[in-house]
């Protein structure tokens, strides 16, 4: 989460200077830059959760050093999941904490004609978004770890869609749903690289 909140400053004060030095009249401009400030916050994102992988790598070297057997107690695997739900729900937070303070008013979602399912689709995609970090988290450190630098790639690729998709709105159906596909994969292949299996599913399923 800490990782996460220092991305989040640092492209945080790019886009505030860039607003500043810019001419605040100019809207195709001002357009231009917040659709630079996403991006550029998605990709310093992913390289902060580099960054920590290669922080969690030391920090496992150094405790199978310490331990008795030679092996860590905590696998690179758990801290996948756990770095990627750190960044998640920091991410879901911030959208949150951000909802809510519009919602504090003055004014009313769609008095003037727009879609009245703001908050609602807020939400969703607040939910989506907790749930890819999560899954990008396992899918990018099976990457680093094997050097599988296709798949280090291909969450970038997924994180700059569905934030970019965002900007659809307030098309919500052009936000969600490719979002929603997009979760959908990254869960099927997180899964995978955890040493799931679709038999094991089955047998989830039926409980047994």
């Amino acid at each position: 989460a800490f990782f996460w909140l220092v991305s989040l400053l640092l492209s945080s004060l790019i886009w505030f200077i860039a607003v500043k030095a810019s001419d605040p009249q100019d809207e195709p401009l001002q357009k231009g830059l917040l659709i630079f400030g996403v991006m550029f916050s998605v990709l310093l994102q992913e390289a902060f959760r580099f960054l920590y992988y290669k922080l969690l790598r030391k920090a496992i070297e150094g405790l199978v050093a310490l331990s008795e057997d030679g092996c860590s107690p905590i696998s690179i695997q758990q801290m996948a999941y756990v770095a990627g739900v750190g960044f998640g729900l920091m991410s879901g937070a911030f959208s949150m904490i951000n909802l809510l303070a519009d919602s504090l008013g003055p004014g009313t979602v769609g008095i003037h004609g727009d879609s009245q399912l703001y908050f609602l689709t807020s939400a969703f995609m607040t939910m989506v978004l907790i749930f890819l970090h999560t899954f990008w988290g396992i899918i990018f450190f099976h990457g680093c770890e094997h050097r599988c630098w296709w798949e280090i790639a291909a969450v970038v690729i997924m994180h700059l869609t569905v934030s970019g998709s965002t900007f659809c709105n307030p098309l919500y159906v052009g936000s969600l749903v490719p979002s929603y596909l997009v979760m959908a994969t990254a869960a099927a292949w997180a899964y995978m690289l955890s040493g799931g299996s679709a038999r094991n599913l089955r047998r989830f399923l039926l409980c047994k």
